[in-house]
């Protein structure tokens, strides 16, 4: 139950182009939430209040992750992975170029944060229903020995989208510095995703369906209410594989959530450093993510999934405790330093992913499960991590406080690894769905 190579290559360019954009767009709202958001559309909260709140609407949009997982899981199970991808790239594009025209507080009140809050709600149903859609096409293309590898190359879309949106952000800050950032400057890149969309499209129209649904298509075997039928019986699989991927969501938000980019640049704050190397070091530092996450893949298909994730969990821990020590020195060169520590113990604990969400759950239910898992993961990791960690350096006026936070994140991640067994290389295919169904709890061992 496989592809051809050059299938598996066109699918793997597809889906690493078509996340990339979509997280591009995802981010570029999280990094302009610390940075202009606050001023332009929650000026009038103050200082604190206004940045607090602006993080609060990134991790609203979580809350939406869900209902998008919902849908996408639902009809991606029952009419194929590659129709849901379609739509949520459109709808994403359509929300983040929104984004660019919109007027401020300044000129219409209210209604400026209403309006921008919507579109976040908009963007946070797409993202719910994107991943699960990607990461399947990647990995039931991908012969079983490549699984890990293949599965991370939609992984990696995350660190592209990083890279472009502090890169272009960063970009834009020298064209027009200063007051003409916050004039004009700012909206630039949100309007850039029209084009970004545009070719996002045009390249996933291209791309074949997964050949497990084919399957499953072919013998009209889809179920009516996949939904009902995965929490009905994977109910404890979902919550576990949701808790798997609570550390690495939690510190990954440290700068997707643009934690750092605001806690770096605040001018009001103990470091101060200008906005624009701030953003070029998240920038470059993603670069270090985007190569640990592939390789992360790579060794899950040497030495497991499981094992893995042990050792991403370790790395993680030291780049933890390293991130804020080294950012409260203000140099620049040490803050990047410690983003690419972070990255490694990130893309160890991200690269591995789909391939092991894609083999705890049955084929029948498969998008569904892995669409909900990730999504509730991203609600209770890093949804609201940013705001988290700007409530605990107002409230104990340390930054050690935001590491013990995102530590204990790493470590509940811990626990419900070890909770599951390692199934890599476990038949995809409709035809294993009984050895599919048999339970990944350790200690379990019925349907």
């Amino acid at each position: 139950m496989m592809s051809r190579p050059h299938t598996q290559g066109r699918v793997a360019f597809a889906t690493v182009v078509g996340t990339s954009i979509e997280w591009y767009d995802y981010f570029l709202y999280a990094a302009a939430s610390g940075l202009i958001f606050n001023q332009l559309f929650f000026g009038p909260l103050g200082p604190t209040m206004s940045t607090m709140v602006a993080f609060a609407t990134v991790g609203i949009s979580f809350l939406f992750r869900p209902l998008g997982a919902f849908l996408a899981g639902h009809f991606g199970d029952k009419l194929g992975r590659r129709v849901i991808l379609i739509i949520t790239l459109i709808a994403m594009g359509a929300a983040t170029a929104l984004i660019g025209f919109l007027p401020t507080f300044d000129s219409i009140g209210i209604a400026a944060p209403i309006l921008l809050i919507v579109l976040r709600i908009i963007q946070g149903i797409s993202a719910g229903g994107e991943w699960g859609g990607a990461v399947l096409l990647a990995v039931e293309h991908a012969e079983p020995r490549r699984r890990g590898l293949r599965g991370s190359y939609p992984q990696i879309g995350v660190s592209i989208g990083l890279i472009l949106s502090s890169g272009v952000l960063a970009l834009m800050t020298a064209i027009a510095p200063g007051d003409a950032f916050l004039e004009w400057g700012w909206r630039v890149p949100f309007f850039l995703s029209i084009l970004l969309v545009a070719v996002g499209y045009w390249i996933r129209r291209g791309v074949e369906e997964s050949p497990v649904f084919h399957e499953i298509a072919e013998r009209k075997e889809q179920v009516s209410n996949p939904l009902g039928k995965l929490f009905r019986n994977h109910w404890l699989l979902v919550i576990l594989a949701s808790l798997v991927f609570v550390g690495n969501n939690a510190a990954g938000y440290m700068t997707t959530g643009g934690y750092i980019q605001n806690y770096a640049t605040d001018p009001t704050g103990p470091i101060g450093l200008d906005r624009g190397p701030v953003l070029w070091a998240v920038s470059a530092s993603a670069v270090s993510w985007l190569i640990f996450t592939i390789v992360a893949g790579a060794v899950s298909d040497r030495i497991g999934r499981k094992n893995t994730y042990l050792l991403g969990w370790a790395l993680l821990l030291i780049g933890i405790f390293s991130l804020f020590p080294l950012v409260n020195t203000g140099s620049i060169w040490l803050l990047f330093t410690a983003l690419v520590v972070l990255s490694v113990g990130l893309g160890f604990t991200y690269g591995q992913q789909p391939a092991m969400y894609a083999e705890l759950f049955p084929s029948s239910v498969r998008f569904s499960g892995v669409s909900v898992s990730y999504a509730i993961g991203s609600i209770l990791g890093g949804a609201f991590a940013p705001t988290i960690a700007k409530a605990l350096v107002s409230a104990t006026g340390t930054t050690t406080s935001v590491a013990a936070y995102l530590a204990l994140m790493t470590l509940i991640a811990l626990v419900a690894t070890l909770c599951l067994k390692d199934r890599s290389g476990i038949p995809l295919g409709p035809d294993h769905e009984e050895e599919q169904s048999v339970s990944p709890l350790v200690g379990h061992h019925t349907r």
